[in-house]
């Protein structure tokens, strides 16, 4: 299924780019709302290899890569923002300096980064559940990526510590909620993806293509 595989491989490129920029400019400036849209880039980043490999094999085990991608991008993510949002706390308890420039700047390359993942993702999103879960996570990214930016900004302006931790606890609601929400309109298609096919012309004979094959 070359039509998936295509925009899958270059969704997980852009999310390597976010997740490294990230991460590792988030640590070093001490930014735990930087880390914390980085870190849960992982959970994505599992997903959509995951779902790259599910799209270029047949059945059998396209549909247990699949089972693993959806298992990743929404019980993972949410294993990982709940652990983050304990540190948060912690940092709240004892605040640190931030770096305030830092997250302006690697904010926006992540958001724009997001935002190719979800351009991306878009098109085969609309016959795929498994799809559509990581295209709304990384929609959402978009702008949840823009959150460091906005922390950043009023670090430098007010010099608190405890702007950055604050809005990292805001990034893990706008994770989690989303989440939970496509998991319960969709948990039928995620837990059975053997069942999702590509809905490909009937007209010209074409039928419909199970998951896995070309």
């Amino acid at each position: 299924m070359a039509h998936r595989r295509g925009p899958l491989v270059t969704a997980l490129a852009l999310n390597t780019v976010a997740l490294a920029v990230e991460v590792g400019a988030g640590i070093p400036a001490k930014s735990l709302s930087l880390v914390m849209d980085g870190v849960h880039n992982v959970s994505d980043e599992v997903a959509l290899g995951f779902l790259v490999l599910a799209y270029s094999m047949r059945v059998g085990l396209s549909g247990k890569f699949l089972r693993s991608a959806n298992l990743f991008n929404s019980l993972g993510l949410l294993a990982i923002s709940g652990l983050l949002v304990w540190q948060v706390f912690e940092r709240l308890q004892r605040p640190v300096a931030v770096i305030g420039i830092v997250p302006v700047i690697v904010g926006l390359v992540a958001a724009a980064a997001n935002y190719g993942v979800a351009r991306a993702l878009r098109r085969p999103a609309e016959e795929d559940a498994a799809i559509q879960l990581a295209y709304v996570h990384n929609l959402g990214d978009t702008l949840v990526s823009l959150a460091p930016v906005l922390a950043g900004i009023v670090t430098l302006a007010s010099g608190s510590r405890l702007v950055d931790p604050l809005v990292a606890l805001g990034i893990a609601g706008a994770i989690i909620l989303p989440t939970l929400r496509t998991i319960a309109g969709s948990h039928r298609e995620l837990v059975w993806p053997e069942n999702v096919a590509c809905a490909h012309s009937t007209d010209a004979g074409d039928g419909m293509c199970p998951l896995g094959e070309p």
